[in-house]
C-alpha cells in the first residue's frame, strides 16, 4: 500500500499541537493569567499577543524535528550533544514538572470543593489516580481523543468573557496602545506569564507526540527516511501548532481579561490561585461565571497532568534509550510508565504535606525558566542541523523567529533574577 497525504476536515488535523496549547492553560498557568488580570487589569491584555508568534516558533521547531527525525527531543539531545547537559536538563525537568502536577491536582481539588463541598484533598486524589489509569491503561489512538475533547473545556473561559459586561473600546485600546509600568512587580507578573506561556515540558511533550502520531499509522515513516510524507505532514504541524497556540493565547487573554473586568475593577487584585479567582468571581459576576471558571479548572487540570507526567516520561526514556510510547501496554515499557506512575503518585502525595504551594510553583517557574533557554538553544541548533533533519532543516523565517523567542526567553530568565 502506499501513503497518503494526511487529507480530511479541519479538525482531524488538529492533535499535538493543540493539545500542547491547551495544556500549556493548566490551573497554574491560570493562576498566574489571574493574578496578572486582577493585579494590572487590562494593561496585561498584550502579553498574550505577544508571546503567541513566538510560542509558534519554538513549538514548530520541537514539533517539526520530532516528525523529521523520528525521535523525540531528549533522545536527539543525547545522540548529538553532550550527556551531562541532557542529564542536567532531564533533571530539572523532573523536579519542575513534578512540582506543576501536585499544584494541578490540589488546583482541581479545591475547584471541585468550590463547586461541591466536601474536602478537596480526597477529590484531588481521585483526580490523580483518574488521570494515572487513563494514562497507563488506554492506547494512545484512543488516549488522544479524550485529550482532544478535553480541550473543549477551556472554552469556559471565552465564555466567561460574554457573560459579563466587558467595555471592548477600554480593551481595544490597551491592546493596542499598552500602558507598560516600570515597576518591579509589573515586571516580575510579565516575566511569569512569558514563562507560564513558554514551558520546557511542552517542547518534550510536542515533539514526542508527532513521534507517537507517526507510530500509530502503519504507513507513516520517520520525514528523514520517506521525503515523498513530508507536504501532507508539515502541512498538518503547521496548521495544528498554529491553531493551538492561537487557542491556548485566547484562553490567556480571556482568563486576564475576565479578571480584568471583576476583580481588578472592584479592588480585588491579591489573587494567588486559580480557587482564590474562582471564589473571587462569585460575588461580582454571578454564579454562572463562578461555575464556568471552576469548571474549567477542572477539565484543564485533567488535560495538563497527563502532559506533565508524560513530557517526564519521554524525556527520561530518550536520556536512556528506554522502550517508551504510549501506545505500548505498561509491561512492554516498565521504565517509561514507571516514570509517569511515580511523578503522579508524588504529585499527589504533595499535596498531604505543608508545602506551600504559592512557593512551590514560584520556585517551578524558576526551574521551567532556566531550563527552557538551554533547551531552545540546543533545539535550535538541532534543527539547523542535516544529520538530524536531512533536508528539512529550518527555513530562514522559522530559524529568525525561534532565536528571537530564545532570546526573549534569556531577557525574562534574566529578569527573573534582577527584577525582586
Amino acid at each position: 500500500m502506499r501513503w497518503k497525504p494526511f487529507e480530511g476536515a479541519w479538525l482531524k488535523r488538529l492533535g499535538p499541537g493543540l493539545i500542547t496549547g491547551a495544556a500549556d492553560d493548566d490551573p497554574s498557568g491560570i493562576a498566574t493569567y489571574s493574578q496578572a488580570g486582577a493585579q494590572f487589569g487590562f494593561n496585561m491584555l498584550w502579553t498574550a499577543f505577544f508571546t503567541y508568534p513566538f510560542m509558534v516558533a519554538i513549538q514548530l521547531v520541537s514539533a517539526e524535528i520530532g516528525r523529521v527525525s523520528g525521535h523525540g527531543l531528549a533522545t536527539n539531545m543525547r545522540r548529538h550533544y553532550p550527556v551531562w547537559l541532557l542529564y542536567s536538563i532531564v533533571g530539572l525537568l523532573l523536579v519542575a514538572n513534578t512540582i506543576n502536577i501536585a499544584a494541578d491536582i490540589s488546583a482541581m481539588g479545591e475547584a471541585l470543593k468550590l463547586i461541591a463541598g466536601g474536602p478537596a484533598t480526597v477529590y484531588a486524589l481521585g483526580f490523580g489516580i483518574a488521570s494515572l489509569l487513563l494514562q497507563v491503561f488506554i492506547p494512545y489512538t484512543r488516549y488522544v481523543r479524550i485529550l482532544k475533547w478535553l480541550t473543549l473545556t477551556l472554552l469556559a473561559y471565552v465564555a466567561t468573557v460574554f457573560v459579563q459586561h466587558t467595555p471592548w473600546t477600554q480593551v481595544l485600546t490597551s491592546m493596542l496602545v499598552p500602558q507598560i509600568l516600570w515597576k518591579p512587580e509589573y515586571i516580575t507578573t510579565v516575566v511569569a506569564v512569558f514563562g507560564t506561556t513558554i514551558s520546557p515540558y511542552l517542547f518534550f511533550w510536542q515533539a514526542s507526540q508527532e513521534v507517537e502520531e507517526q507510530l500509530a499509522d502503519p504507513l507513516a515513516r520517520a520525514l528523514v527516511d520517506a521525503p515523498e510524507q513530508a507536504r501532507g505532514n508539515l502541512q498538518r504541524i503547521e496548521w495544528d501548532t498554529l491553531t493551538g497556540m492561537a487557542f491556548s493565547n485566547l484562553v490567556a487573554f480571556s482568563i486576564i481579561l475576565t479578571t480584568a473586568v471583576t476583580l481588578n475593577l472592584h479592588g480585588l487584585t491579591d489573587i494567588q490561585t486559580s480557587a482564590q479567582a474562582a471564589t473571587a468571581l462569585r460575588p461580582i459576576a454571578g454564579e454562572f461565571a463562578f461555575l464556568l471558571f471552576s469548571a474549567g479548572i477542572i477539565g484543564t487540570g485533567m488535560l495538563a497532568v497527563p502532559v506533565l507526567a508524560g513530557s517526564c516520561a519521554y524525556a527520561m526514556a530518550g536520556a536512556f534509550q528506554w522502550q517508551n510510547s504510549l501506545e505500548r501496554t505498561p509491561a512492554q515499557a516498565k521504565q517509561f510508565y514507571g516514570v509517569i506512575v511515580v511523578s503522579t503518585v508524588i504529585g499527589i502525595l504533595m499535596g498531604f504535606t505543608d508545602i506551600d504551594p504559592i512557593k512551590a510553583l514560584y520556585w517551578s517557574a524558576v526551574i521551567n525558566g532556566i531550563v527552557s533557554v538551554p533547551i531552545m538553544v540546543v533545539m535550535m541548533l538541532m534543527a539547523a542541523r542535516p544529520d538530524v533533519m536531512g533536508r528539512f532543516v529550518i527555513g530562514s523565517r522559522l530559524k529568525l523567529m525561534g532565536w528571537l523567542a530564545t532570546l526573549m526567553m534569556g531577557t525574562v530568565v534574566l529578569a527573573m533574577f534582577f527584577v525582586q
